[in-house]
């Protein structure tokens, strides 16, 4: 019963980092231009993120889940915007002068920093704690005679469950690393940037044309 409730708790986890959103593409591209730790690091910010959408989920808190549903508009349109802001800076981003900071250890960007930042982005999308209630239902691995105790070991692997995806996918990204010299880089940033700029932009006109549709 123990082993059950990680496993699948590491299901649901596991398969609701997989779609790439604008946070996939921002670990990879740090995994490409600072290396797989920094992504993967990136991607644990998001991992605990998820486990807050997770326990709202898991746990049925249905006062936070009518709260997020009556301010989902703007709280999604300032993520958004945030998004938004983060794609043009790494669209706009010289590779050449970062990595010149970091061989000089003057890299303003931390690892904290690093996990931070996913972290409030992960949590600047709402959207996160409906897909949970979605996957914990297809799955089926919420029922009323688990308890507590089995609720938070379902808690506990949602966060390896991410966890692996996120070491996963650094690793893949970074198997690729070296052979990324500064031309591709810079491409690759301009792709990255434009990626989650188009990614942000389409939910951002979906989600206006919900708002003023219901209201």
């Amino acid at each position: 019963m123990l082993w059950k409730g990680i496993f699948d708790g590491m299901l649901v986890g596991f398969s609701a980092s997989v779609p790439l959103g604008p946070i996939g593409v921002l670990c990879i591209q740090r995994t490409l231009q600072r290396g797989r730790l920094s992504g993967f690091i990136s991607g644990l910010g998001a991992a605990s993120s998820d486990i807050i959408y997770a326990v709202i989920a898991g746990f049925s808190l249905s006062f936070v889940v009518t709260f997020i549903e009556e301010q989902f508009f703007w709280i999604q349109l300032i993520g958004g915007i945030i998004l938004i802001l983060l794609g043009l800076n790494i669209y706009r981003s010289n590779p050449a002068q970062q990595l010149r900071r970091q061989r000089q250890g003057t890299s303003k960007t931390s690892y904290l920093q690093d996990y931070i930042s996913t972290f409030l982005l992960t949590f600047s999308n709402p959207l996160a704690v409906f897909l949970f209630i979605a996957f914990f239902a297809g799955f089926g691995v919420v029922t009323s005679n688990v308890g507590i105790s089995g609720q938070l070991l379902l808690i506990c692997g949602v966060f390896f469950g991410a966890a692996t995806w996120w070491l996963l996918l650094t690793s893949i990204v970074g198997l690729f690393r070296n052979v990324v010299n500064l031309r591709r880089l810079f491409w690759i940033n301009r792709i990255a940037g434009a990626t989650i700029i188009i990614l942000v932009l389409i939910g951002v006109i979906t989600w206006t044309i919900r708002h003023f549709l219901i209201t």
